[in-house]
This record gives structure tokens, sequence and C-alpha cells, in this order.
């Protein structure tokens, strides 16, 4: 989890909406735990001089997120970033022996939560003459496993939503980014078998480094594209884009021809 100081770093900004890495129910903050521990998170960032609102809302509820972000609004001001972080993973078994409902209730999360969040926020960016958005995304949406294909599917569908936003935005302003945020300890993280023996960890502080950048327009440049914390750092991508506009495959998610 990211401390007061890390969440600080993007509340510098004019104003900025991040969404918390659990899946999040509606009502008021006091009614829920993650409200609770958001409003604890809330008051550090104000003790480092900062401005924090928090708004617990169902990111898979379309007027419930509509009443978040003019909340969040009216209270803190324009959204000029958006992170997009709720997410959750199905069960690690075979497609034919996934949970159907469970199944469909990642994919509403992972995949209809952001779209709803860059639906409520992205008009009122364009309006202003452009924003950024950065999707937590995963190394998991650029491969196939033999588990979990909900969580793969949806991480693949984010580069889709993602790349959308880039190529019907950028004209105006817009910026998009996929950022995987390699293998953060959260309790997500650590229920996976995938990780059970797992010993290094990626250190927050490289996510919010590369948020931080990105937020500040740092790497406008890589917009539609995917970074990954732990592999890249914003020294690094800068020194890729010294070399020149990278090519069009490069960080995006295509489908590779025969060779020849």
């Amino acid at each position: 989890m990211s401390t007061a100081r890390d969440l600080a770093e993007l509340v510098r900004l004019p104003a900025a909406l991040s969404v918390p890495g659990d899946t999040l129910a509606g009502g008021a903050a006091a009614r829920w735990p993650l409200g609770h521990r958001l409003a604890e998170v809330a008051r550090e960032i104000e003790g480092l001089g900062r401005r924090a609102v928090v708004a617990v809302t169902d990111v898979t509820d379309a007027a419930a997120v509509d009443a978040a972000v003019a909340d969040v609004e009216e209270r803190l001001g324009s959204v000029d970033l958006l992170v997009n972080n709720a997410g959750r993973i199905d069960a690690e078994v075979p497609l034919w022996e996934a949970d159907r409902d469970e199944w469909w209730s990642v994919m509403e999360t992972n995949v209809r939560g952001p779209f709803l969040l860059a639906r409520a926020v992205v008009p009122g960016m364009l309006a202003r003459g452009g924003g950024r958005v950065i999707d937590l995304s995963s190394g998991a949406g650029t491969r196939d496993s033999a588990d979990a294909s909900a969580y793969y599917a949806s991480k693949t569908a984010l580069f889709r939503i993602g790349g959308a936003l880039h190529e019907a935005g950028f004209d105006r302003g817009l910026r998009a980014f996929e950022l995987a945020p390699g293998v953060v300890v959260t309790d997500m993280t650590r229920s996976m078998r995938s990780h059970e023996n797992r010993t290094e960890w990626t250190d927050v502080a490289d996510v919010v480094e590369l948020a931080v950048t990105i937020a500040r327009g740092g790497l406008d440049e890589l917009s539609g594209r995917y970074l990954r914390a732990g592999t890249d750092t914003p020294a690094s991508l800068r020194f890729q884009l010294g070399r020149g506009e990278p090519e069009d495959v490069v960080r995006r998610l295509r489908v590779a021809d025969w060779p020849g």
C-alpha cells in the first residue's frame, strides 16, 4: 500500500483522482473499513500540507461513480489525473472450472470500473484542454495463462481502453498510459498461488515515481504505451526517447504476423 507521503506526491497536482486497489463498496467512507483506512491516509496527506478528499463508491455502478466524481470535483476541483487501480483476481483454475459469477464479477470490476471512471472524468479533461489517465495494468495482459482467465482477459482489455483514449483524445490533449506495477505486496498478490514462494517484490516507491512522472507530463511522448515499474524508470524511458521516436509497435499490444 502507498504511504501518505507517496500519495501526497500525486495530490500536489491541481487535482488527481486515485482509485484504490481494492474493490470499493457503495456508501459513505465511515460505513466501510476501506473508507476508514482512506480517511486516515487523507489526514496524513493533509498533515503534509496537501488537500485530500475521500469518496468511497462501487466502481461497477454507473450512477454511483458519477455521483462520486461530482462530489470530488465539488470539494477538490476539476480532475486532471485519473489513476485506475481498483481490481481483483479470480480463482487460479482453468477456464472450464471457473465460477461463472466470479468470472464475470472480476471483468466488471477490472474493465467496467475503469470504463465508467474514464467516461465520467475525461469529458471534463477535454473541455479544459486535456488530462492524463493511468490504468494500473499488468504483464498478465500481454500473455496467456492456464489459470485466472478473467484477470488475464481484463488486463488485456485495459490495453484497448487506454488505446482508445489515446487514439481519440491525443490531439485534444489527453494522454493515456498502461502502467504495470510489477509485483507489489498486497492482499491480492499474497493470496495468489503463483507468488507463494516469492521473496523479491517491486518497491511501491518505483510505481509512485513513474506515476508522478507521468502526472507531471514527463512521459507524454509515451502516451498509448505500456510501462512497467521495476523494469522501467523515468531515466531509462527518457534515454529510450532520446534515441528517437519509438516505432508504432513498441510497448503496444499487437499481433505478430508471420516472418518474411
